[in-house]
């Protein structure tokens, strides 16, 4: 089926977009659909919130976003966080929201309600997250951006944290979305390019429990609506090019305040021995096609067998050779698959190392 590839005509829109708007604000609201992807709508409010509080809860069609049946269509917007508009400017903001059901229950894809009880329920252990999102940028013809016409770039090993023509692909797009996370007050803490071509990765964190999977999705929602000024797609999907190509991950780094302290190595030790107990819950919900991905290669675990080792990029888990060191700091949990919820991953690591 063919897809528009119309691209924004930014240059004109930003003759508007100066205009005054007479007191009122834009309120972009964003939500998580029934495909694990984003969506969002535009309301005007006639005055800035003071706080999340002051927005209104609002609708949509989930019939028409995988998430309610036709005849029973209305699922209802509840705010939970804001930030501001990189786009819009000024006083317009971005309204990240969980999604509810008519009958007063959360959405059976809102994973953001759970996930925010377990946080809840272990906030005194303080945990921490710092997502790595894997993405893979494709052209308006459905192949990798900057790819030879009908053929493939060299092999790889060149393009990883590569500089130069022929080595990136698309450093535009990535700056251009940086910039509107740091705008926005996403918590982005680094990029590079990665070892596939046309491959990229952002990082997110440290951020302290809800706070992760809130920061992530809004810094995949501004990619997306970058990457529509420069006709670009973005493609999650943990093996985005088959054959000898690297997949694409969203490493997770953990850690609570007691492996941030002193003799912190034994409670990491302890949470491993954990997560290899529920290997395949974990698996479960880490993502869509990750056995594409985790294959034992392209610097992967294999998917059938938990692992664990310092610095080891072929583990399950991989232990910084710092944090082995100085004997405390945290881990990194490299199972999930680019794709993955981020409330789901971080919600089912509290479940799993701190409950009882």
């Amino acid at each position: 089926m063919a897809t528009s590839t119309t691209i924004s005509n930014t240059a004109n829109l930003k003759k508007y977009l100066g205009l005054p708007q007479q007191g009122s604000v834009q309120a972009e609201y964003i939500w998580i659909d029934g495909t694990n992807g984003v969506r969002s709508k535009t309301r005007t409010l006639s005055k800035p919130p003071a706080s999340v509080e002051d927005l209104p809860e609002w609708n949509f069609d989930g019939s028409s976003t995988a998430q309610a049946p036709g005849e029973d269509s209305d699922v209802y917007l509840r705010p939970v966080a804001i930030y501001p508009d990189p786009f819009r400017l000024g006083d317009n903001i971005l309204v990240l929201c969980e999604c509810w059901n008519g009958d007063g229950t959360p959405n059976k894809f809102n994973y953001r309600h759970e996930c925010n009880k377990l946080m809840e329920q272990h906030k005194e252990h303080k945990p921490w997250f710092g997502l790595e999102q894997e993405y893979t940028l494709f052209d308006e013809f459905g192949a990798p951006y900057g790819w030879p016409k009908g053929g493939f770039p060299g092999p790889q090993g060149p393009y990883y944290c590569g500089v130069g023509t022929g080595k990136v692909y698309c450093r535009d797009v990535v700056e251009a979305h940086y910039r509107a996370c740091l705008y926005a007050g996403v918590k982005i803490s680094g990029i590079n390019a990665e070892v596939l071509p046309s491959q990229w990765e952002f990082q997110v964190g440290p951020c302290e429990g809800i706070e992760m999977g809130d920061h992530l999705w809004i810094a995949r929602y501004l990619l997306h609506r970058v990457a529509e000024e420069f006709g670009i797609k973005i493609s999650f999907h943990p093996k985005p090019i088959p054959g000898d190509w690297n997949g694409s991950g969203l490493h997770t780094n953990f850690s609570t305040i007691e492996m941030r302290e002193e003799g912190g190595m034994a409670h990491i030790l302890s949470a491993i021995e954990k997560l290899a107990k529920r290997h395949k819950e974990h698996i479960a919900v880490y993502g869509d096609d990750n056995t594409l991905r985790l294959t034992g290669k392209h610097e992967t675990g294999n998917i059938d067998a938990f692992s664990y080792g310092v610095a080891d990029r072929g583990s399950s888990i991989r232990i910084p050779r710092s944090c082995s060191k100085e004997g405390y700091g945290y881990f990194e949990d490299r199972r999930p698959a680019s794709n993955a919820c981020p409330y789901q991953i971080t919600g089912i690591m509290v479940e799993t190392i701190l409950s009882k």
